[in-house]
């Protein structure tokens, strides 16, 4: 496994396997919640994608080609002094943008909005048929605008969210291959050692119970008289010279 190898060192105690179970756990739910955040992020990238395709495609040519129609025309008609007409009676911006935020899983994703602040001027912008086609060409340019303002917001959007996402798919994978299987190896180091630990302790109890239990028998056979080890050897020297005796 490649995880095996990614290991802490640490001091193999039941408080310090507490300690790295509550970190697995809660690196566990990270992980699911930022899987969870990544998928929805791409769920919506996706939907913006689609529609910068869809505006670039179906709106955005159409449009921009009947605006450059519409101010040909309204040179050809009114003259190449249109921009100075214009120019004098407009005073304050008509067509003006504003941004506010969207949150989306978490993500403040900037959103512009177009949006018109009074009227401009209009009587002086040309005569006759010449200022109806400023007028034409005006409008036009207008729906150019909200446009543009549309699709500066999804790019926008887009940008934003292509950050994030690779960012979160970076904790993601960082969660999935680092941090969950060097905590397991911890834990499994831990719980390795403690049961090492119980053995060699039980090993340890064994040992000195053997050892009590001899000392309660020399004291039993002191009382009697006799050591054990004097009763072994009489019986030893006993079975060395009675031949009868098979054991």
């Amino acid at each position: 496994m490649a995880g095996q190898s990614q290991r802490l060192n640490v001091v193999p105690t039941v408080t310090m396997l507490g300690v790295m179970k509550a970190y697995h756990i809660g690196a566990t739910r990270g992980h699911a919640l930022l899987k969870r955040k990544s998928d929805a992020l791409t769920v919506q990238f996706c939907q913006i994608l689609k529609k910068i395709v869809s505006t670039k495609e179906s709106i955005m040519g159409e449009i921009m080609k009947s605006s450059y129609f519409a101010l040909t025309k309204a040179k050809y008609i009114a003259g190449d002094n249109i921009n100075h007409t214009v120019l004098e009676n407009v005073q304050n911006a008509y067509p003006k943008v504003q941004s506010r935020q969207e949150d989306v899983a978490g993500v403040k994703l900037p959103k512009f909005e177009y949006f018109t602040d009074g009227d401009t001027k209009n009587d002086l912008t040309g005569l006759t048929q010449g200022g109806e086609q400023v007028q034409q060409c005006r409008a036009v340019y207008i729906k150019v605008i909200e446009v543009l303002v549309e699709l500066a917001s999804l790019q926008t959007s887009f940008l934003t969210l292509d950050e994030v996402i690779k960012t979160t798919n970076l904790r993601v994978n960082a969660l999935e291959n680092m941090v969950k299987p060097r905590l397991k190896n911890i834990i499994i180091y831990i719980k390795g050692e403690l049961d090492e630990l119980e053995r060699e302790y039980f090993f340890k109890l064994k040992k000195i119970q053997g050892y009590k239990k001899r000392e309660v028998e020399e004291e039993m056979s002191l009382k009697k008289g006799i050591s054990v080890n004097a009763a072994h050897n009489l019986l030893s020297v006993a079975t060395e010279n009675d031949e009868d005796i098979i054991f």
